[in-house]
Order: C-alpha cells, then sequence, then structure tokens
C-alpha cells in the first residue's frame, strides 16, 4: 500500500501551457486529481489514465463541496490511493485555502509538497500587455481580494486606494460597483482601470477607462466572472507597449 501524500500544484492562470515543468511531473505521479473550477481541463491528461479525477471547484460564492469536505476528502483519499494532487488555479497559496488543506493534512500524518504556479494577479494583466509595475509608473502594486469569506467587501480596498501602487483586485466582480465608488471617494475617479475576463485563455476579453466609466463599459461589453479588476497608471500602457 502506497504512503499517503499530498501535493498542492499552482496550475497557472488558464493557459495550460502557463504550468510548470515540476507541476507536470508531479502531475504524472497522481493517484487521485483534486481539480478546482478554473483549472483548464486539458491540464488532467498529465495525470495517468488510471489516476482518479474529481471536481472539486466553485465559482461565484457557489460551493461543488464545503472546504470542510474537501479536507475529509484528502484524508480519505490519500490513506486509501496514496498521491493526491490537489491541482488549483494560479498559485496554491494566493487565494487557494492550501493553508487549511496543509493542516488537515499534517494532523493526520499525511506528507505534504508545495509546488507554486504562475499567480492570475500578476499573469492576466501581463498577457494584455499591463505591467503591475514600471519605472517612473508605478513602484509597487496591491493584491487584494475583492469579497471575503464572509462574502463581504474586503476593508483592504480602502486601503489600497489611498496608495499610488496598482491595484490588483480578484473576486471582486460581484462588488464592482462598491469597489469603484471607494476609489472615487478617494479622488482616483480618472485612474485608469481595466477589467480582464479570462485572461490567459483564447477566450479573453478586455475592457479599459477609469474609475468612473470601467463599470458601464464592462456592462456593455458583457464583461462577467471570471474577471480581475486592475486600477491604476499602468492600465494606460496598454496600449502603447
Amino acid at each position: 500500500m502506497k504512503a499517503p501524500f499530498l501535493s498542492l500544484i499552482g496550475a497557472g492562470p488558464g493557459d495550460p501551457e502557463l504550468i510548470t515543468l515540476k507541476a507536470v511531473r508531479v502531475l504524472g505521479q497522481a493517484d487521485v486529481v483534486l481539480y478546482d473550477a478554473l483549472i483548464n481541463p486539458a491540464l488532467l491528461d498529465h495525470a495517468p489514465p488510471q489516476a482518479i479525477r474529481q471536481y472539486v471547484g466553485k465559482r461565484c460564492g457557489r460551493h461543488s463541496l464545503p472546504q470542510e469536505e474537501i479536507n475529509r476528502l484528502i484524508v480519505e483519499m490519500a490513506q486509501q490511493y496514496g498521491h493526491v494532487v490537489r491541482l488549483k488555479g494560479g498559485d496554491p497559496f494566493v487565494f487557494g485555502r492550501a493553508v487549511e488543506e496543509i493542516i488537515t493534512a499534517q494532523q493526520h500524518h499525511i506528507g505534504v509538497t508545495v509546488i507554486p504556479g504562475i499567480s492570475s494577479a500578476t499573469a492576466v494583466p501581463a498577457s494584455q500587455m499591463i505591467p503591475v509595475t514600471s519605472r517612473g509608473v508605478a513602484e509597487s502594486f496591491w493584491v487584494t481580494t475583492g469579497t471575503t469569506c464572509s462574502g463581504q467587501l474586503s476593508g483592504d480596498i480602502a486601503l489600497a486606494a489611498q496608495s499610488t501602487a496598482t491595484v490588483v483586485i480578484l473576486m471582486g466582480m460581484h462588488h464592482l460597483g462598491y469597489i469603484l465608488q471607494i476609489f472615487i471617494d478617494h479622488g482616483k475617479q480618472y485612474t485608469p482601470a481595466a477589467i480582464i475576463q479570462e485572461g490567459t485563455t483564447p477566450q479573453a476579453r478586455i475592457v479599459t477607462g477609469t474609475v468612473s466609466d470601467i463599470h458601464l463599459r464592462a456592462q456593455q461589453a458583457g464583461i462577467g466572472h471570471p474577471a480581475i479588476i486592475v486600477i491604476g497608471d499602468v492600465v494606460s500602457l496598454h496600449l502603447q507597449v
């Protein structure tokens, strides 16, 4: 019987080629793959044909499984089959609940490794020629969630709105109007803004504008989930490079 083991793998932002060589190698050793909603299905082909593949994803707050049930499933599958791969969108440690899964595994004496992935927070803007920093334009950047675990708007957004940094907001479309109003309240109504849907995939779409008009532009373009919000002067570089 195989020793139980858990590998937390970052699958990258959507493009199936934006996954690391190490991740592909470890995925090829999986006995079980538990994968999330934003995983490109093509990545599952890297797992052995006999590996169990089970979807445990969530979108827009609608969970297929509560996190507690995912934790239980990790332990059960590892003890029964051996090597469990948790395939997570982006990077496991960027809003990926990886720590909760690691703690659960350790409590059951299951070995754990983490294989970092390319985060959508930087890769999606880059795919649209938007840097998160640029000399003379932005010297730092914030990455924040738009929606906390309680479903409320993150208080960090008000802090970010007071900064000169680029602000990248993940999982924020549900609260888009409120988010933009916070920036307006801090005098940022003319700051360039972009919303990028399904970045790095063939379905990618982008709308650009300013904080004051990006909401209307997104509505007119039919932009929806999954998408990230980028606010900052670097957005103006989108059409210049």
